[in-house]
């Protein structure tokens, strides 16, 4: 591997972490209901996305589509819970719990065979126990928190298996055409889905500007960053690299919106920061 691969993949993954932090406090800005945000941000970012695709000239084998597929339909379902939950919870709590992912991630490459090493595993223990301690106030709310922290934890079961699937994708095709599979497959699925509930299908007014950051932003630089890494990495250490979303995403959360951040969560984000170094040191970048 040459020296340029070693030296990219830790500024591509900065720069996903940096990215997608800013997804939740852009959602929380929006007026639009959940499925209408998580439908209109894929359908953003699949547009942009198709014209490079097909000008890449680069197919997916047959398996590759088929995972491609898969992939967007766990993406779909990611989107739809934790866009939901951010109506019910904060800020903090909804993407602690939606970024727990790691866990299962380590879990199902177990079965997998694809098994993560003890310091992937303590890298993974150190971020999602400082992810726990940044959202630990909300942990004592009532019910309809609850039903936030419940639909965050159920998006962070369809994340791994999104990333699961990616990482086996990446070795069947090239990354423009696998993601803009993935994502015009979850756009369809969530646009689908608008037809299935009562309410509006499209954003009003400036809506349609935080959408459009959305699509911009945490999706096609983020959350594409990762899907590079996902060719050079183990799905478990780049999961726990996107732990360093509920860092960035409380710290614009407690200048935007005056959500604290008092010492239990300053411990936490030190320990999700340690997290990610301990991981990302077992692993050859």
């Amino acid at each position: 591997m040459s020296p340029l691969p070693r030296v990219a993949t830790p500024a591509v993954l900065a720069l996903g972490v940096i990215a997608v932090s800013f997804g939740a406090i852009l959602i929380r800005l929006t007026q639009a209901p959940s499925l209408v945000i998580a439908a209109w941000r894929m359908i953003l970012a699949t547009a942009v996305l198709l014209p490079f695709g097909w000008a890449k000239g680069r197919r997916l084998t047959r398996r590759g589509l088929g995972l491609s597929f898969l992939a967007g339909l766990f993406l779909a379902f990611h989107f739809g819970l934790w866009i939901e939950s951010l109506r019910h919870t904060t800020v903090a709590s909804s993407v602690v719990l939606v970024d727990t992912n790691p866990i299962f991630v380590g879990l199902f490459s177990l079965l997998l065979g694809e098994r993560p090493t003890a310091a992937l595993w303590q890298g993974i223990v150190l971020s999602v126990l400082g992810g726990v301690l940044i959202g630990w106030g909300d942990f004592a709310l009532g019910g309809e928190a609850l039903l936030g922290d419940l639909l965050a934890l159920l998006g962070a079961i369809a994340a791994s298996a999104y990333l699961l699937v990616g990482r086996r994708v990446r070795h069947h095709g090239e990354l423009i055409p696998y993601v803009s599979t993935a994502y015009g497959v979850a756009a369809a699925l969530l646009f689908l889905g608008l037809g299935v509930f009562p309410g509006p299908m499209v954003p009003k007014g400036v809506d349609w500007l935080w959408i459009s950051l959305l699509a911009l932003g945490p999706q096609l630089l983020g959350h594409t960053s990762f899907n590079w890494a996902l060719r050079r990495l183990p799905a478990s250490a780049v999961a726990v690299v996107t732990l360093g979303e509920p860092v960035g995403a409380a710290l614009w959360a407690y200048l935007m919106f005056g959500e604290g951040i008092g010492p239990v969560q300053g411990v936490g984000m030190l320990l999700v920061l340690a997290g990610i170094a301990r991981a990302l040191s077992a692993v050859r970048l």
